[in-house]
Formats: C-alpha cells, sequence, structure tokens
C-alpha cells in the first residue's frame, strides 16, 4: 500500500469518506507514511498546521491578520476596525495543545469559522453591518480566496484524521474572543449577567457522548485560581459555537470533539489591540490546568 495522499480539496469530506481514508488508505497497520513522528509544520496561506505527539489540538482559527494585495486593494474598512472584530492573541492561548491549527490571514479575506458559503462576505449584513469594500469583489478574486477556503479544511482534515488515527480520539480547543465594549474606549462595558468571562460553545456536540469531558474542562476553568478569584465560565451564553466546531464533529463522529471557547476581551484593549500581558498569561495558566483533566475524560469515552 503506497503513502496516503491529500484527500481531494473538491470533495465533501464526509463522516463515510472520513472512515473509509482511516481503514481503507491507512489500513490496520500502516501510519501514514509523510507523517514522521515528532512534530511537522505545514504551512499555507490562510492557516499553519503544526503537529505534535497528542490528542490535545489547540485551534485559533481567527487570530490572522494579513490579507493579500488584491483583496487589500478593494478594501475600505481600515485595519484597526478590521483588528477589532478579529482575535488577536488567540494563538498564544492555543498553544497549550502540542498540535496547533493557527489562521494566518484575516477573516475579513476569508472566515474559516463560516459555512462556505458565507466564507467571504460581501454586504454589510455578513459583517456587523460593516462596509468593506470599495466596491463588490469581482467573481474571481471570491473563488481565490474560496480556495483558500478549501485547502485549509483540506490541511485540517488531514492532521485530524493523523491524530485520530494516532490516538483514535481528539478533542480540539477552539479558541476564540469577543468583544464587550462597542461603544467606543471607555464606554461601558456590556451586562456581564449576558457576557461571561469564558463562554464555552457545546451546541452541535453530542453531549450524551461528550458531556462528561464538557463538564470537566468547565469546571476545571471554574476552579483556577485566576488572581484571587475564579472566571466566570458559562456554557452556550453568548456562543454555542461555529462552523469549525460543526465541521469536526459532523466529519470526525464519536472521534472528535471540539469546545468553542470564547475568551471575553478582558485581557486586552478590544479598541487598540494591545494585550495586558500578565492576563493574557494568567488566562492561558488558566486553560493549560484543564489539559490533563479533559484528556482523562477522554481516555473515558
Amino acid at each position: 500500500m503506497g503513502p496516503h495522499k491529500p484527500l481531494s480539496r473538491n470533495i465533501d469530506h464526509s463522516a463515510e469518506v472520513y472512515r473509509f481514508s482511516i481503514v481503507g488508505i491507512f489500513g490496520v497497520a500502516e501510519r501514514p507514511s509523510r507523517r514522521a513522528c515528532g512534530v511537522f509544520m505545514r504551512s499555507l496561506s490562510v492557516v499553519n498546521i503544526e503537529m505534535g505527539d497528542s490528542p490535545l489540538v489547540g485551534a485559533a482559527i481567527h487570530d490572522g491578520h494579513a490579507v493579500r494585495r488584491e483583496v487589500a486593494d478593494l478594501l475600505c474598512i481600515d485595519e484597526a476596525t478590521r483588528l477589532r472584530e478579529e482575535d488577536p492573541h488567540t494563538a498564544s492561548l492555543s498553544a497549550v495543545a502540542p498540535t496547533r491549527i493557527v489562521g494566518l490571514t484575516s477573516r475579513f479575506e476569508v472566515d474559516l469559522n463560516r459555512p462556505r458559503d458565507k466564507a467571504v462576505y460581501l454586504v454589510p449584513d455578513d459583517c456587523w453591518g460593516l462596509k468593506i469594500w470599495k466596491s463588490p469583489p469581482a467573481e474571481d478574486l471570491v473563488a481565490r480566496s474560496l480556495q483558500e477556503y478549501d485547502d485549509s479544511y483540506g490541511a485540517v482534515f488531514d492532521a485530524l484524521a493523523d491524530v485520530a488515527w494516532r490516538h483514535g480520539r481528539f478533542v480540539v480547543f477552539d479558541v476564540h474572543s469577543y468583544n464587550h465594549q462597542r461603544g467606543g474606549p471607555g464606554s461601558a462595558c456590556a451586562p456581564a449577567s449576558e457576557n461571561p468571562e469564558v463562554n464555552v460553545g457545546t451546541g452541535s456536540m453530542d453531549r450524551e457522548r461528550w458531556g462528561r469531558l464538557a463538564d470537566r474542562f468547565i469546571a476545571g476553568l471554574r476552579q483556577f485560581d485566576y488572581k484571587g478569584r475564579h472566571l466566570d465560565v458559562r456554557e452556550n451564553v453568548k456562543f454555542q459555537g461555529g462552523n469549525f466546531s460543526r465541521w469536526i464533529h459532523k466529519k470526525f463522529p464519536g472521534q472528535g470533539v471540539a469546545l468553542a471557547i470564547e475568551f471575553k476581551k478582558c485581557f486586552m484593549n478590544e479598541w487598540t489591540g494591545e494585550a495586558d500581558r500578565r492576563q493574557l498569561q494568567c488566562l492561558r495558566q488558566a486553560l493549560e490546568s484543564t489539559c490533563a483533566g479533559v484528556l482523562e475524560e477522554l481516555d473515558r469515552s
């Protein structure tokens, strides 16, 4: 049997295709030959994938800020506004996991957390009422952005299939952040009752199978000593998880679970993008404190 080849980017990677890939291509005693032991990296224009030998995967698909030249020339939205709607510093939080999937490109070029037909923002209703284009983007520009989307999801599929082959099951920390001070610098913050410091999205998760793991994660974050207090961590209050976590649950049923983790931007100035490094480090330690318990529950699932 020859080495595993990347799956076609034009294929709808259904759960059935995934099972065929693991059993029919990898075989029972063969590992994907293009994967070496230890760590390798794969970098596309939109996403960077670093593989480690663990069933824990950290993803920060909205961390990117870059846009390609043809997109930049057509954008009318200013860079500061783009940055405010992106998730800067989430790559740092995702680094608690040995395997990492980090976005390099701005969601304003292509949004990996949206379904494919909504991945390129075309009108203000697609992106919080913001006008982003000087004139409507040409079909060929949109097509190139969607090719980036397809290539990225194909590469992520290959990476997660490899993790599943090695470990049987895996868990993804799908890390994001969200704004809570939209009135402008110095304005009042959104009510804490509706905006937890950490929102854990599990809307597409099979809770019958993975509920204990999600509960263990939430309990672990709540128990962490965060500068002498405990974080406000709640489930599905602000967000239930986006397309990326839904896609993982659809393509890897029974083997992969994603926790869509939204950190309120208390650790940074959301209007300048500047992080409070001490708070950011403390949040990373809080996230790291959950890893052992989550992996223990993964083994039991």
